[in-house]
């Protein structure tokens, strides 16, 4: 295993905030510094510009092997290079796995980066360090310190001209998955109410159905009797209220009764609205589901929505020789024949998701990002598997390199960012961190990066500490 350690990956220390490390009398900031910092931090409300635009994100939990997928390097030693094959697409000089046919139809659609990278090798770790732009100040665990960027979006969108009845962030997960914390997207010292609103289950499933969303006939009228109600005990509650708690507590019934009463909320996460044919193109696992319930989200209004695809038949029992997520370790998984499962539906999926985004002319509005915490080891181990009882071969957590796709959002596609050395082991072109992509994502939703929060210690906390958007993908802000 090598022992190259890529230097200009931003770590728990590299380029952190001064604000981030101790308090004022520390740093030895004066009053006058205190107040301008104080200062940036109230401007952050004003630092977006209404754009209609949207972001899609799926998460690939446990890390998308980058030697199986987008970076394959054929020419390296086989105990490197697996046995699969890459093969040409539809752009010069692009190359995919085998595995992934529909991927070749459509590169000119999306664009890769093979060069971003971060240190943290555990899961809890690397999921923080993805989900928040910021080096976790605990490297396990998967409860925030820092907001995820979900939660910052929330934040600084909510509410602003270009909102709908819509929840502003929405995060798709598989049942007895919904913690916020499972992958990371806690607010941390944001609050609870820029949480995204999580919806659980397959719906690919029959049986599917969004909580808290939509009412039944019979309960419109006492709801109704409810808020005449409530409206009248606002003046009261206000007069023995002198803590603003009441107005957050209206706040919350407000927006809550909003998505419950809307029919255009109920109607964005019906996928029976959809033609049968449009649900098959997807594919009828919770990969394909999920991606078209994504896309109507967003051309319902919400801003940001977090796709979480691990098992592609929750509920169901996986393959002897596969994983239920990502996490290719030969303990958990043969790597090939996980991929071989896994991949089908995958390509499916996301290219079903691609397409759509492009013939409905949301290419230029929505920008679609594919990560995951991790990419694996370039070089292959072999273990028994914990449920097969064979030895078999795997890939373990591997930070240094890793692979990404975007696609839409009016950026430039066709396109591979950065490059990998020969065996996938680190990169040795355009050096990239977690905060790159998330500072393009930003300007995408016409959010300032460089604008400061408040946090719970009434500290100005910068939205990124550091980071550019990637220059190769083009766009304005």
């Amino acid at each position: 295993m090598s022992s190259f350690f890529p230097q200009k990956c931003s770590g728990p220390i590299q380029r952190r905030s001064f604000l981030e490390i101790g308090g004022l009398s520390v740093l030895g900031l004066g009053m006058s510094d205190f107040l301008r910092y104080q200062a940036l931090a109230k401007s952050g409300d004003e630092a977006v510009v209404d754009k209609d635009t949207s972001v899609i994100f799926v998460w690939l939990p446990g890390g998308l092997p980058h030697m199986e997928t987008y970076d394959m390097k054929p020419e390296a030693p086989s105990e490197y290079r697996g046995i699969f094959s890459p093969v040409k697409t539809n752009v010069p000089g692009i190359e995919v796995c085998e595995h992934l046919p529909r991927h070749t139809k459509i590169a000119d659609k999306f664009s890769l980066i093979r060069s971003i990278c971060h240190e943290f090798a555990d899961h809890g770790g690397a999921h923080k360090r993805m989900m928040t732009g910021r080096p976790p100040k605990t490297p396990t665990g998967t409860v925030n310190d820092q907001p995820a960027v979900s939660s910052i979006v929330k934040k600084m969108l909510t509410g602003r001209k270009s909102a709908s009845d819509m929840p502003v962030c929405v995060s798709e997960v598989d049942g007895g998955r919904q913690g916020i914390d499972t992958f990371a997207m806690g607010s941390a010292w944001l609050g609870a109410a820029n949480t995204p609103f999580i919806v659980a289950g397959n719906p690919a499933d029959p049986k599917f159905k969004v909580d808290n969303i939509g009412v039944k006939p019979e309960m419109e009228t006492r709801i109704d009797d409810r808020l005449s109600m409530l409206k009248g005990m606002d003046k009261f509650r206000r007069e023995i209220d002198k803590s603003g708690a009441m107005d957050a507590m209206d706040s919350f019934n407000r927006q809550a009764m909003e998505m419950l009463m809307s029919d255009s909320v109920r109607d964005a996460f019906d996928l029976s609205k959809e033609p049968e044919a449009v649900r098959e193109r997807y594919g009828m696992h919770a990969y394909g589901q999920r991606a078209l319930m994504g896309r109507r989200l967003v051309e319902a209004g919400s801003r940001f929505v977090t796709m979480v695809w691990e098992n592609p038949f929750p509920g169901k029992p996986t393959p002897k020789n596969c994983a239920y997520n990502w996490d290719c370790h030969a303990v958990n998984c043969d790597i090939f024949e996980d991929f071989k499962w896994r991949a089908p539906v995958y390509d499916q999926a996301l290219s079903a998701l691609i397409e759509d985004l492009h013939q409905r002319g949301l290419d230029k509005k929505v920008l679609l990002v594919v990560g995951s915490d991790f990419g694996h080891t370039p070089k292959l181990t072999e273990r028994r598997g914990t449920k097969s009882g064979v030895m078999q071969p795997g890939r373990d957590h591997w930070p240094k390199a890793m692979s990404l796709l975007v696609s839409g959002g009016g950026l430039n596609m066709g396109q591979v960012v950065g490059a990998t050395n020969a065996k996938g082991e680190h990169p040795v072109e355009r050096i990239l961190a977690p905060n790159d992509l998330w500072a393009t994502v930003y300007r995408h939703l016409g959010i300032d990066h460089t604008a400061y929060l408040t946090n719970l210690e009434g500290l100005p906390m910068q939205i990124l500490p550091s980071g550019k958007a990637i220059a190769e993908l083009g766009g304005a802000a």
